[in-house]
């Protein structure tokens, strides 16, 4: 910006003066003579459509009021999402076996599901973490985590989500394990994958069990709504669990203190911290664990000795009794609430605002009254940014009138440039839907382009693209009105005279925004978002705007006449 305006306040004056200059033009050569015979051909047939709309005010009403018409259905239909879906180069894949399996089983699995994933040669590399619950945050010997990295985008004509469909349609047939693959989250930070994230609260009774009941009948009916494509919890209520009773009377009466009996269990069946040390420039810690040997089965815990006040060995057999029971594996909360949280997405040609949209209706659904849900990551700030987008171009209209409104020191001329705003917004939509419907008659695995922040940004761009071009033509009207023209002579002169200067920047910009469009790789998600709004306003601002601005002009000129003809001052 700095530069430019260096350039805009030195150069463009001095270049101006050189330019200005009064010289003989030369006739050019036949290509320049045929496009300029050409071109003022195009200009009077211009004129021609212009002078129309001028003569026929009404029809121009019509039209207008159907362009509107138009943009407020394509805006209310147009989907809704935060971000797009962006193209990273790998997805996350979580592998789950039933509860209470071995990690030497869970292995097994993933070097099956390693094999499957790499008989596609568009991946590259798979890196998995045997033992580990990426989602959960937690080690699980029943869980696994695998980082599958794609080859680059300019070597592979699929994206990394039809990758994750493949992987879907690759692993449905292992039957001891659930295979999830999602695509990571477009802004890192929020969430830990792509989609949805939505926690179930429980604000009445009924414990785990009451929690796992309600989460598997939401789940069951999502598996009904065409919508979604995947909703799975890695939350389980009914985890193998080993519970020990411990007789306190007796272990008081044996002289054994608890703190030093649940201090023995934590360091022969898990880990006992016992202190740090450094080597090699690095802070190691020294945990204590017994051999798996004397932790292999639920009767090594009775054979752990603890010692009492008096020195005495005593064997826990006979202060705990070992049971088995069931559980969930940790208990996690949400707003102060036992909560559990789904992960999923919508399915193909749904947007995330649809999606949780649908996520909502199934809630509502099944949902008993003492249960509620609250959107986290991603999702909660789409939900909490949704009807943002609307606002920041209501503000953006009124910044750009009270800027004309002191360029042409009145209040009634700059909605001459205002009414042609609308136009940009309709060509931005226009152009969204037309590319979501022809890419969904080719099935091609595509996600459909939304109404996102990147999208709003286009759109507030597109406020001032349509109005410099309305300007172009205003002004100079303005100034032959000033001169004794009349209102339609004015405005339908310089129509004509602004013509061409409109085309050559309108379509220069035009061009420059295609590779936007079509952008592949990389971040392709928001510069075809962004570019594709930006070039269809900029389209409909250039080629039907024009022809109406000048019947604006004309409309606000004589309602200004008339309020002057009353006596009041515009």
């Amino acid at each position: 910006m700095l530069i430019s305006a260096l350039v805009a306040l030195t150069l463009s004056p001095a270049l101006c003066a050189i330019i200005l200059k009064p010289h003989e033009h030369s006739a050019g050569n036949a290509f320049t003579r045929a496009f300029n015979r050409w071109f003022a051909g195009l200009t009077q047939r211009y004129g021609k459509g212009v002078a129309f709309l001028l003569r026929r005010g009404g029809v121009a009403a019509v039209l207008f009021g159907g362009m509107l018409l138009v943009t407020g259905y394509l805006w209310k239909t147009t989907p809704n999402s935060l971000v797009p879906d962006e193209d990273q180069g790998y997805y996350i894949s979580a592998v789950f076996l039933p509860d209470g399996s071995s990690l030497e089983r869970t292995d097994r699995v993933v070097n099956e599901v390693v094999k499957r994933i790499k008989s596609n040669p568009l991946n590259e590399d798979v890196v998995a973490f045997t033992g580990f619950n990426f989602f959960g945050g937690s080690y699980s010997n029943s869980a696994a985590t695998l980082f599958v990295t794609q080859v680059p985008w300019d070597q592979r004509t699929l994206p990394s989500g039809a990758l994750v469909g493949e992987f879907y349609a690759k692993t449905q047939d292992i039957k001891e394990a659930l295979a999830l693959a999602f695509m990571p989250p477009a802004i890192f930070g929020l969430g830990e994958a792509g989609g949805f994230e939505v926690n179930i609260q429980n604000r009445g009774e009924g414990g785990a069990t009451r929690l796992g009941e309600v989460v598997q009948k939401f789940l069951a009916e999502t598996e009904k709504d065409p919508d979604f494509k995947m909703a799975q919890t890695l939350w389980r209520a009914n985890t193998p669990q080993i519970r020990l009773d411990v007789d306190r009377d007796k272990a008081a009466q044996l002289g054994v203190p608890l703190d030093v009996l649940f201090g023995t269990l934590s360091a022969t069946m898990g880990t006992y911290y016992v202190n740090d040390f450094n080597k090699y420039g690095r802070v190691w810690q020294v945990l204590m664990s017994s051999d798996s040997t004397h932790r292999h089965s639920p009767d090594d815990i009775g054979r752990i000795m603890v010692r009492s006040n008096s020195g005495q060995l005593i064997p826990i057999s006979t202060l705990v009794t070992v049971q088995q029971s069931s559980g969930p594996d940790t208990v996690t909360r949400f707003n102060n609430l036992p909560s559990v949280k789904i992960l999923g997405s919508g399915a193909e040609g749904v947007s995330s605002g649809q999606a949780l949209a649908a996520v909502e209706r199934v809630a509502a659904k099944t949902l008993p009254p003492d249960f509620s849900y609250e959107f986290s990551g991603a999702s909660f700030q789409e939900k909490r940014s949704s009807g943002a987008g609307g606002l920041t171009l209501v503000l953006a209209v009124v910044m750009v009138f009270l800027i004309l409104a002191a360029q042409y020191e009145r209040w009634s001329l700059p909605l001459a440039v205002l009414l042609a705003l609308p136009f940009g917004t309709f060509g931005a939509l226009a152009l969204v839907w037309l590319r979501n419907f022809l890419f969904g008659l080719t099935g091609l695995p595509i996600p459909p382009l939304t109404n996102d922040v990147y999208f709003q940004i286009g759109l507030v761009t597109l406020l001032g693209l349509a109005a410099k071009n309305a300007i172009l033509i205003v002004e100079f009207a303005t100034h032959r009105y000033s001169q004794g023209m009349v209102p339609t002579e004015a405005a339908l002169e310089a129509a004509r005279l602004r013509f061409r200067p409109i085309l050559m920047t309108s379509l220069a910009f035009i061009l420059g925004v295609v590779p936007l469009a079509l952008s592949t790789g990389a971040g392709a998600g928001a510069r075809q978002s962004a570019g594709t709004g930006v070039m269809g306003g900029m389209l409909a601002a250039t080629f039907l705007a024009i022809y109406f601005v000048p019947t604006f002009f004309v409309w606000v000129m004589r309602w200004f006449e008339r309020r002057r003809a009353n006596g009041d001052k515009a």
